[in-house]
């Protein structure tokens, strides 16, 4: 014989009933079976939400109850013919009339006592089963309803305690007796020894299967429900979380202890005893395999079998110098929550007795604050212990696994990876057979904690990246094409899926949370809302993503003051905007204390070459004990392909435009032109090196005339430099007249930095560099004569792009 039962999702509405009656059908054709169900998915909410709504005189209730008809006489009319369904009907309405009698008497009394409360709780069941019980027979099912309440007898105020010698007798009595191959049960409702209606707690239809099972040496215990077995974490929370195909009935306690709603704590015991196996099936896919819980598990090869968690979640801390060395202080804390009915979620205590940490449900915090402290009211009033403190909006997450005590530094990878999303752990719990490890961190990360530990312990081949870009210009469209085109690749040979979350420009942003598709960038950015920098960040923090990451593509000073924001949530900063490392130095300072405090990438190595790898070269240097003298580069791609192809026959304003035109330029050139970007970069590389420095202490040699410097808009600019081409052929002139090229050079030397304009001669490194490519020499302790020498592009969207592509990468692979 098998026990099936069937959950309010699967029992929601007439569709679903019908689903329950085919299973049940072909299973009553091998052997008898019993079935347990719920009451129709949302009943069992309205109905203490009447009660509730009742007793604060709430007239609304008479609203909740019509609904509750409704939903009920709708279902009939759907699965019973009209022919049948006055009886059906008035059967229903009967017990809808005393419902709404006990409802009145609530509103009068102004008063719900648990009796009664449970009482109306109960109709959901109740009702439920009858009209499951009258459609199955108009299918000619040989089907028979009992009430549970005549079976299932409860001991003590508690939701699980049964008297189980009473209960098994009086099952065995019915099925010695019974003829019938359905034999049907409402779930949750009970009875106590004194025969009062009782309850066995939300979710307790698993148990009464359970109970059910138990009894009758069930072969097997079916839990009907509207997933395909437990997973290896909330489905709903984590979309790449799969379903867990055999557990042992351990780790299926624990899981459901903490959290996973697919069975209700208590259903295993009854059935452990006995060996039952349980089967997590789902209604609406009946064909898939689900879940099989047994004793053993043979073969396992994860060291973690689930990720759990539990929301609403309060920490009471007792702590105080009164505790330490007292024995018996743990006794009196835990017997008093126990008699007032308590229930302790988790618990932790430091090794110096000084202090206790334990978990509630948030609904009973305060009540377990005022038992305490009247517990402790001598020590407390001695300042031996401090009054309790509550910490609300708390959540716990479990990794859970017969497995894990086999394996080392599950503890390490664990915490290290919540803190690596600057996710903070409130307090940590783990038993000695090391199955369960349990964290209470703020109720706002359970997402990104639960997203975070299944990639780290189920996805290992593949990491999730989710980017947040602002500026989509030239750098930024061709970011996201090199994206889109790598897609592929990243995943193969990197195990890299980078998404893009959030994407905006100066007017508009828009977010998906499931990734933006790439394909169709434009379009959705066009209908997204207003831009603006803090809500785009705000809206980032708020969606609390793993491995989050923000691009900056602009040049924008506003974007730049934003960085420390990200920082400070842990997100990474991944940049080609020069002006945030180039501002004032305790502003740069702030933004790598920040990157290091809350161990948040902070990458801009396009900031001075565009894509060579100029930063991390120096860097690395310093970092294996190297000293830096001098620094000699030319770090403007934009003048040195100006300065590269300005010769006879072509104006200075030609070739500017040209160089705009072509992306080498930022959007106003005069930047370029000026010195200023040049100044920006070999700033950088100073502060890379150690030295405090400040914009203003870098020399200049302006090479524009000062009207072009005075310009007021681009435009002005260009007709500056029609107007001085004088100027700048002269400086041509003398440039050819040396045998020399032309070169924007800065230099860092003896702690002091200077750009300028140089002649440069044919043996010099720098003369045959050309069209936009940089070059950068490093004389050093280790390179003092022959300079360490990076050279190469150093403009251009696609490979400005594609240095950004390249941090973007570095930080996937920490």
């Amino acid at each position: 014989m098998n026990v099936l039962k069937f959950g309010g999702s699967s029992v929601a509405n007439s569709a679903t009933i019908e689903n329950v009656i085919d299973i049940i059908k072909k299973q009553s054709k091998k052997a008898p079976i019993y079935v347990v169900v719920s009451a129709m998915g949302g009943i069992t909410d309205l109905l203490i939400q009447a009660g509730k709504e009742a007793s604060e005189n709430n007239e609304n209730y008479k609203k909740t109850l019509l609904e509750i008809e409704e939903r009920h006489f709708t279902a009939i009319k759907e699965l019973i013919p009209v022919v049948s369904q006055s009886a059906v009907i008035s059967k229903v309405k009967t017990e809808l009339n005393k419902l709404e009698s006990l409802c009145v008497g609530v509103f009068l009394l102004s008063e719900l006592s648990p009796k009664t409360e449970a009482v109306i709780a109960s109709f959901g069941e109740m009702l439920s089963s009858y009209i499951i019980v009258e459609a199955a027979k108009i299918k000619g099912l040989d089907i028979v309803l009992k009430d549970s309440r005549d079976f299932i007898i409860k001991t003590i105020n508690s939701k699980t305690a049964i008297d189980y010698k009473e209960t098994n007798n009086r099952i065995q009595d019915f099925l010695n007796n019974n003829a019938h191959k359905i034999s049907l049960f409402p779930g949750f409702v009970a009875r106590t020894q004194d025969g009062e209606p009782t309850t066995l707690g939300r979710g307790g239809s698993d148990f009464t299967a359970a109970i059910l099972a138990a009894a009758v040496d069930a072969q097997e215990l079916q839990i009907w429900t509207d997933v395909s077995g437990m997973y290896t974490a909330n489905p709903k929370l984590v979309k790449q979380a799969r379903p867990v195909r055999h557990i042992s009935y351990q780790e299926a306690m624990e899981l459901s202890h903490f959290g996973a709603k697919v069975i209700y704590p208590p259903t295993i015991q009854p059935v452990l005893e006995k060996d039952i196996p349980i089967v997590i099936k789902n209604t609406f896919e009946p064909v898939d395999q689900g879940t099989l819980i047994t004793r053993k598990v043979d073969n396992k090869q994860n060291a973690v079998t689930g990720i759990t968690h539990i929301d609403d979640i309060a920490i009471l801390s007792l702590e105080g110098s009164g505790m330490i060395g007292i024995p018996g202080f743990s006794k009196r804390l835990f017997e008093a929550l126990f008699l007032e009915n308590i229930n302790v979620i988790l618990i932790t205590q430091a090794s110096s007795e000084h202090s206790i940490c334990l978990a509630v449900d948030v609904s009973e915090a305060e009540r377990a604050k005022t038992i305490l402290d009247a517990t402790f009211e001598f020590e407390i009033s001695k300042h031996k212990v401090n009054p309790v403190k509550i910490e609300n909006d708390a959540a716990i997450v479990a990794l859970v696994g017969d497995n894990m005590y086999h394996h080392q530094g599950l503890s390490g990878k664990m915490f290290s990876t919540l803190g690596k999303n600057n996710v903070n752990i409130r307090a940590i719990a783990q038993g000695a057979s090391e199955k369960n490890i349990s964290v209470v961190i703020e109720k706002k990360d359970i997402k990104k904690a639960l997203n975070t530990l299944h990639e780290r312990f189920f996805e290992v081949k593949t990491k999730q990246l989710n980017l947040f870009v602002t500026g989509v210009g030239n750098v930024g469209s061709k970011l996201i094409g090199q994206l889109e085109q790598q897609k592929k690749y990243l995943k193969d040979k990197l195990r890299l899926k980078i998404r893009v979350i959030g994407l905006s420009n100066s007017r508009k942003m828009v977010f998906d949370e499931n990734g933006i598709d790439l394909n169709i960038w434009e379009e959705s950015l066009a209908k997204g809302k207003k831009a603006n920098a803090l809500e785009f960040f705000e809206t980032a923090k708020q969606m609390n993503l793993r491995n989050s990451i923000f691009v900056d593509n602009t040049a924008n000073p506003d974007i730049a003051k934003v960085y420390k924001h990200y920082l400070g949530e842990s997100m990474a900063v991944v940049t080609c905007n020069k002006i945030a490392c180039a501002d004032e130095y305790t502003n740069y300072e702030e933004l790598q204390d920040l990157s290091r405090k809350f161990n948040a990438s902070f990458l801009y190595e396009t900031n001075v070459g565009a894509g060579l790898p100029i930063i991390d070269t120096l860097n690395n240097l310093i970092a294996s004990g190297d000293n830096i003298h001098k620094i000699q580069a030319v770090l403007s791609g934009s003048l040195n392909f100006v300065f590269n192809n300005y010769a006879e026959g072509v104006t200075f304003h030609d070739i500017v435009k040209q160089a705009q035109e072509e992306g080498y330029t930022e959007p106003d050139p005069k930047i370029d032109l000026s010195g200023v970007d040049v100044a920006r970069k070999i700033l950088i590389l100073a502060r890379e090196s150690g030295k405090v420095m400040e914009l203003e202490n870098i020399e200049k040699e302006a090479f524009l005339p000062q009207e072009s410097l005075d310009t007021a808009n681009v435009k002005d600019f260009f007709d500056s430099l029609k107007e001085n081409e004088d100027h700048f052929k002269a400086i041509l002139n003398e440039a050819n007249s040396k045998d020399c090229r032309l070169k924007y050079v800065a230099q860092y030397e003896n702690e002091k930095a200077k750009v300028g304009l140089q002649y440069i001669p044919a043996d010099h490194p720098f003369y045959n560099l050309e069209g936009s490519d940089n070059i950068v020499l490093f004389y050093t302790d280790r390179y003092p004569k022959q300079p360490l020498i990076v050279k190469g592009a150093g403009a251009g969207a696609d490979v400005t792009a594609s240095g950004i592509f390249a941090d973007i990468i570095r930080i996937g692979k920490k």
